[in-house]
């Protein structure tokens, strides 16, 4: 088998934990409080994920916690990590992206059997530090808890690969990490509760935001009453948003969406049309407004590349993306597998840190209190609300011009995507990329991914990759044979 990684996680731990976002993070110290040996494993230098992002150290930042929501929850185990790590039972290995998940061999697995339901051991493979010097590295643990968290999905059209167009997480990932702005004049869109947070945090740092711009209608809540009223702090949350709009005037357009950005060099204005209830672009609605920049996403999608490698099963959440499928103590389909955070469904900060309390508890054998059950089942009730009151129509496809790019990477308009389904017989997103290569790229489909599905008309599927990141050549040459 390959050497483990250098230091303390050469032996065996009890669990590894892949990304140290909010879900990851507060498994990791619950399950060392619990008694057990502990990997965490991100590809990032701190933990926190995208949600909790940390200026760099020279940006010389006084109050980094005024850009996050739920900052005390994070300090909190932060402080609880390092204090862990300091006692030796947790291992915290930042800049370590895991690629690989994979059984070890018989030997192995009987040593390392017992943890929860599972008995085989598995092996970590990750690609560690930053280029050119990056390294391999492996850990071998009993269990392993995948908290690889979700990335943006993006609904393209016309325009949007012009400089000065971001993704609405993506802009405020630059506002909490870098103290900067995507632009001085910044027109919010797509569809989610995202949305809003991000305008607030960008008018709050001075940039002028003309409209908030959401597909979707807020009527769509009407008939999840009973959910969010169990969770009257997430209606406290949103009437904070809602003021903060008010405050800096910024418009929010509802059943709306930017169908064309426009300009040279850079974005200097949007087309924004109304959308009927299945997101076609009604015409003679649309009217320009003028930008610098456009901060524009349709929510989330669960990442899930180490999951499915493996083969756990999958099912489709009620925004209309692939989740995990996952019982009630946070176990996947696969024996000694669990996952937590947005990898079962996109829920939020605070119900990742609950669902990585719950697989910590799991994982350790050990019952957790019924309250933080209860937790959970709120909170998740109320993710489904906000998954179906935003899930992306069928029509959207209409404001999609021929000539428009949808996989930037290999450069792919929408009319050879038609062409590839309605001509040469392409009933899924997979064939349309072995006739056009659209999903071929660096980013491997997931900025088109959603966009090459729809078009060929087939709901977004979860592929099942051997490697779930770029991998040096030498690291896979230096493996050793299977069975060795």
């Amino acid at each position: 088998m390959p050497a483990p990684t250098d230091g303390p996680a050469a032996a065996r731990t009890d669990l590894a934990i892949v990304g140290a976002g909010p879900a990851g993070l507060a498994a990791a110290v619950t399950a060392a409080g619990l008694g057990l040996r502990v990997a965490l494993l991100d590809a990032g230098d701190r933990p926190g994920g995208q949600f909790y992002r940390h200026p760099a150290p020279g940006l010389g930042a006084a109050r980094p916690e005024a850009l996050h929501h739920g900052w005390a929850d994070f300090a909190t185990r932060e402080a609880a990590l390092r204090a862990h790590e300091s006692a030796g039972r947790i291992t915290y290995l930042p800049l370590h992206h895991v690629w690989a998940v994979v059984p070890a061999d018989a030997g192995e697995a009987g040593e390392a059997a017992g943890a929860g339901r599972g008995d085989a051991a598995w092996i970590l493979h990750a690609v560690a530090g930053h280029a050119p010097e990056e390294r391999a590295a492996a850990v071998t643990a009993r269990a392993v808890l995948i908290a690889t968290g979700a990335y943006e999905r993006q609904l393209p059209f016309p325009g949007w690969t012009l400089p000065g167009v971001v993704g609405a997480g993506g802009a405020q990932a630059m506002l909490k990490s870098g103290l900067v702005l995507p632009g001085k004049r910044v027109v919010v869109a797509g569809s989610g509760p995202l949305l809003l947070a991000v305008a607030g945090s960008l008018a709050a740092a001075g940039a002028t935001v003309p409209a908030v711009v959401e597909a979707a209608a807020y009527t769509a809540y009407a008939g999840r009453v009973p959910a969010l009223l169990r969770n009257p702090g997430k209606l406290v949350e949103a009437a904070g948003y809602g003021g903060a709009l008010a405050r800096h005037h910024v418009r929010l357009l509802t059943r709306h969406a930017v169908t064309e950005a426009h300009g040279t060099d850079r974005v200097e204005a949007v087309t924004v049309a109304r959308l009927d209830r299945d997101w076609r672009p009604l015409p003679g609605t649309g009217r320009r407004i003028p930008c610098d920049a456009l901060a524009v996403g349709h929510g989330l999608v669960p990442q899930l590349e180490l999951a499915t490698g493996l083969g756990c099963a999958t099912v489709r959440s009620a925004d209309g993306a692939v989740a995990l499928a996952l019982d009630a103590e946070q176990r996947t389909s696969v024996p000694g597998i669990w996952s937590a955070g947005e990898t079962g469904g996109i829920g939020g900060a605070q119900l990742a840190m609950i669902e990585g309390e719950l697989a910590a508890h799991s994982v350790a054998g050990a019952l957790p209190g019924a309250r933080l059950t209860r937790r959970r089942a709120r909170l998740r009730a109320f993710a489904d609300a906000m998954a179906a009151a935003h899930r992306p129509g069928a029509g959207w496809t209409g404001w999609l011009r021929d000539d428009a790019v949808v996989c930037r990477c290999e450069e792919v308009p929408a009319g050879r995507i038609r062409e590839a389904a309605e001509d040469l017989g392409a009933r899924d997103a997979r064939t349309v990329k072995l006739l056009t290569r659209a999903g071929m790229g660096w980013c491997q489909g997931r900025m088109c991914g959603p966009a090459v599905a729809a078009l060929a008309g087939e709901e977004a599927a979860a592929d099942r990759r051997p490697l779930s990141c770029p991998v040096p050549l030498r690291q896979l040459a230096e493996l050793p044979p299977a069975g060795n």
